[in-house]
């Protein structure tokens, strides 16, 4: 019996939220973890001139691996499951975020880092209350990017056993032939699109509040 695709995201919308809310937790936890690590290796990076090569071609290295590879590579460490598409997935997020670091901070007027010197603020506290809150709007474009592009690649995460709209795309594409398998790749896709926009605007609402009008 042929069904519709609006009869089939009838029938299974609870099927779809599920993997959507692992798909975006495995999103949001290697993205959270590659902003603590991203910022800092940008901070390293902008203040040392030796080691900003070495960091960035590391991190630009990391994105250009096939991300199946890099998936059934962390195989052997952590098993099947979640745990190596976050892993993939966070080294893929470092390089938007440590380039933007970089870039941010290296944006911010000597003139005001000079100014807070003469103040006596410590280095420390220049990085704090002044070199980063100026950054931060590069440094969040860097952070919705490498969001974005990982929203896409966690659908791959069905391959080594992980979660996420990525079994709906690979439950249809074994399904191929079939009447109702094009409904399961376009419901996958759907949600996936949903979610990247939904990201998006919370990032936008992010920078907002999160920004001073004097920087925007």
């Amino acid at each position: 019996m042929h069904v519709t695709f609006w009869e089939y995201l009838g029938d299974n919308y609870t099927v779809l939220l599920q993997q959507s809310l692992v798909h975006i937790q495995l999103v949001g936890t290697s993205v959270g973890l590659a902003v603590v690590v991203g910022v800092l290796l940008g901070i390293v990076a902008h203040r040392s001139v030796l080691l900003r090569p070495t960091i960035l071609n590391v991190t630009s290295t990391l994105l250009t691996i096939p991300s199946l590879a890099l998936f059934a590579l962390l195989i052997p460490f952590v098993g099947i499951g979640n745990g190596a598409p976050i892993i993939a997935l966070f080294l893929y997020a470092l390089l938007p975020i440590v380039r933007n670091t970089v870039s941010g901070l290296r944006s911010v007027d000597p003139a005001i880092v000079q100014s807070a010197r003469g103040m006596g603020i410590s280095a420390f506290g220049r990085l704090v209350r002044i070199e980063l809150p100026l950054a931060w709007p590069v440094i969040l474009t860097g952070i919705r990017v490498s969001t974005l592009l990982n929203v896409g690649i966690a659908a791959i995460a069905v391959l080594v056993g992980g979660g996420g709209l990525g079994q709906e795309i690979f439950r249809g594409i074994r399904s191929l032939g079939s009447p109702f398998a094009p409904n399961l790749v376009y419901g996958g896709i759907l949600f996936i699109i949903l979610i990247a926009m939904l990201f998006d605007a919370f990032f936008l609402v992010l920078g907002r509040l999160t920004t001073t009008r004097g920087v925007r």
